[in-house]
């Protein structure tokens, strides 16, 4: 039935209580736009301002804390843009997805392989339940992973965030449907990554973070690279592999999901 406006005292009907839903909706979606953008641009306007300030030399640290608070406020942005549109049957999910890459991760740390496969269920995630959902899978994963047991995580949470936007979109698309395409994403979604870690690496905590990937920073520094040059190289040699081997089990675990548990999981 049509209802009363408490203003004019006129009715509105069906049809204008839809448009009005249908102006709200846009305004949301509008506003999840804005603080993705925003986001997006907080990060990336603080790797540029810390790559241009830093100018490769190692003695200068004074950007570690512009670095970690754009990070950090990018990170929140991101969030923010996409916790409402997360479906409730993917919330059940992203708990053992962070477990799952704290364990892994911890486990890949201490191994001595240059590489991290601390994102596979990020990546999974994403693909199953959409952006939003990798967003949050990453962030609370270096969160719950740096309040417990080893804090260095936590300011790589940006990245993590945009690991799990990349994913989301690769799954948007289908890139994650065929091996050789899930391949590129993930080598594409690691270069981004490396880019974005290697000044936290380099100016927050001195190099890399794993045993590898801290032995490997250490060789490149003594061919004669700046300590953000060698930490930049180091990122962008394990980050696209590290991901597009994340991405290439992510494709071959997906394609054991029957197809109604991913509808379920769908971003709708």
């Amino acid at each position: 039935m049509a209802e009363r406006n408490a203003t004019s005292g006129q009715r509105l009907s069906p049809m204008g209580e839809s448009l009005g839903n249908h102006e709200q909706t846009q305004h949301t979606r509008g506003m999840h736009t804005l603080l993705n953008v925003l986001g997006a641009l907080v990060i990336a306007g603080t790797y540029l301002f810390t790559v241009l300030s830093a100018g490769g030399g190692a003695e200068d640290m004074t950007v570690s804390l512009p670095l970690v608070s754009g990070y950090a406020v990018g990170a929140i942005l991101l969030l923010l843009g996409n916790l409402q549109r997360i479906p409730l049957s993917a919330v059940a999910l992203i708990p053992f997805a962070v477990a799952f890459n704290i364990v892994l991760g911890q486990i890949v740390g201490f191994s001595g392989i240059p590489l991290y496969l601390d994102s596979i269920a990020t990546i999974l995630v994403g693909y199953l339940a959409g952006p939003a959902a990798g967003v949050l899978t990453g962030v609370v994963t270096n969160l719950a992973w740096g309040l417990t047991i080893n804090p260095t995580t936590i300011p790589f949470a940006a990245g993590a965030a945009v690991i799990g936007v990349l994913a989301g979109i690769a799954g948007q698309h289908r890139l994650l449907e065929r091996w050789w395409t899930a391949l590129l994403a993930g080598f594409g979604t690691g270069i981004v990554a490396g880019f974005l870690g290697a000044p936290v690496a380099a100016f927050v905590f001195g190099g890399g973070q794993g045993v590898g990937t801290g032995s490997l920073v250490a060789v490149l520094q003594a061919t004669g690279q700046s300590l953000l040059g060698a930490a930049t190289l180091q990122s962008l040699l394990s980050d696209p592999l590290d991901k597009a081997i994340a991405f290439l089990l992510v494709w071959a675990v997906a394609k054991t999901i029957p197809q109604r548990v991913k509808n379920q999981l769908k971003t709708r």
